[in-house]
């Protein structure tokens, strides 16, 4: 499965794929219109950042409470409820009137539910493809998300110039509606992945053993922290263009959306992973020229050409999936997506600390040289997960593979015991 055309063919694909479209441009139309609403009430680039990329810390403590839910629940069932509790979240935004506190709370326990769901949503698209097809229906996925945020940011930056925030979030309101319906009627009826109950227990006992593996352990932080830390820069846009915002971050999400579809359509595995590196480099070092406070167009052109360098991920994806136990997929596929928005939540809180204290333009270059200087010490712990002869030997800082030493808990009707899983896991 090489094209998009055979990818599409596959029902449950097309509509996972549709119910991820309309569940984005929900969640951009609403982040712009609370950012807004929040840099007008209190004129803090902090809370202003805290209300557009905050909400993610709540999947710190999803992933340690009840991320085992992400294997043990059937996405199905697990998916359509985080959209419906999503959908009852927009229709409380949607109230005048309402306390900040409460606005900040209901998106915090939105995204902790989400929390659990995004695991089982990646480890169920391993089940709707075949896993070699997974890099292309994931950049797929992820393209669904640069359009969906180039026309969330797009049409709320256009529609706050004639609407109140209220009214646009009714529209995400009527766009999460669309995503627990196609869901629940889009979507074949699967058993959990694990057996056993959810418990925290479980999540910890799990979490422990995916940790552990050092090469594992490299790849999580290096999809963390750089990226994270860009995000920063883009929670500072606010800030930086003020209503002109929107066009910075639809600029984003098309530079995200044409690196994710040459990555992911266009490069073989193996010049995937040559372009690793330049693409990590690529997402920072642009925005280092943000602090000679460039005119919007050329902001734009930088922000585009940045996030190009997010497809990085899209292989480093790919050797956490070979590096992780098919039984707890969803958990660990979980714990990067968790991780990866609670690094981008704190980076976007830390910039936007930093943006109180100094120009936002010197706020925006001082994130993005922590994002480069991250992206270097980082890189030597990739060698262990490196595929092919040109790794370095075992002993040597060679590739990490699951064996013997890594045993990952499978929960099953006679109680929790170890599995040592093989190389394909």
């Amino acid at each position: 499965m090489r094209t998009y055309a055979e990818l599409f063919a596959v029902r449950e694909f097309r509509n996972l794929f549709l119910a991820n479209c309309a569940g984005i441009a929900a969640h951009t139309t609403s982040a712009l219109a609370l950012g807004a609403l929040t840099y007008a009430a209190t004129g803090s680039a902090l809370l202003t950042a805290l209300s557009m990329f905050g909400a993610p810390l709540a999947g710190v403590l999803g992933s340690l409470t009840l991320l085992s839910a992400a294997d043990s629940v059937p996405p199905r069932r697990a998916l359509t409820l985080a959209a419906l509790l999503a959908t009852a979240g927009a229709a409380l935004q949607a109230v005048p009137g309402l306390p900040l506190w409460a606005r900040f709370a209901i998106i915090f326990a939105n995204a902790y539910v989400g929390s659990v769901a995004g695991g089982a949503r990646w480890a169920l698209l391993t089940d709707i493809v075949p896993v070699d097809a997974y890099v292309l229906a994931r950049a797929t996925l992820n393209t669904s998300v640069g359009v969906m945020q180039i026309a969330g940011f797009g049409l709320a930056g256009v529609l706050l110039v004639w609407l109140s925030p209220y009214q646009v979030f009714l529209l995400a309101l009527v766009l999460r509606a669309l995503s627990a319906a196609v869901g629940w009627f889009g979507l074949a009826e699967r058993p959990a992945r694990a057996a056993g109950r959810v418990t925290v227990a479980r999540t910890h006992l799990v979490n422990r053993a995916l940790w552990a593996d050092p090469g594992r352990r490299s790849l999580l932080l290096n999809l963390w922290v750089p990226g994270g830390l860009i995000v920063g820069c883009e929670a500072l846009f606010v800030p930086y263009a003020g209503e002109r915002a929107g066009f910075l971050l639809a600029a984003a999400a098309l530079g995200m959306l044409i690196g994710d579809v040459v990555v992911g359509r266009f490069l073989t595995p193996a010049r995937r992973e040559r372009w690793i590196h330049p693409l990590r480099l690529l997402l920072a070092v642009p925005y280092l020229a943000v602090l000679l406070s460039p005119p919007l167009p050329l902001a734009m052109a930088i922000a585009l050409i940045a996030s190009v360098g997010y497809a990085a991920t899209l292989p480093l994806q790919e050797r956490l999936i070979t590096h992780s136990p098919p039984e707890a997929r969803g958990q660990v596929l979980g714990l990067h997506g968790n991780g990866m928005l609670a690094a981008q939540a704190v980076c976007a809180a830390l910039a936007g600390a930093v943006a109180d204290l100094v120009a936002p333009s010197r706020a925006v270059a001082l994130v993005a040289a922590a994002a480069l200087a991250a992206t270097v010490v980082l890189t030597p712990g990739l060698r262990r997960t490196a595929p092919g002869p040109a790794a370095p030997p075992p002993g040597e800082g060679g590739p990490t593979r699951p064996g013997p030493a890594t045993a990952v808990p499978r929960t099953t009707a006679a109680g929790t015991r170890p599995r040592t899983t093989g190389r394909d896991g």
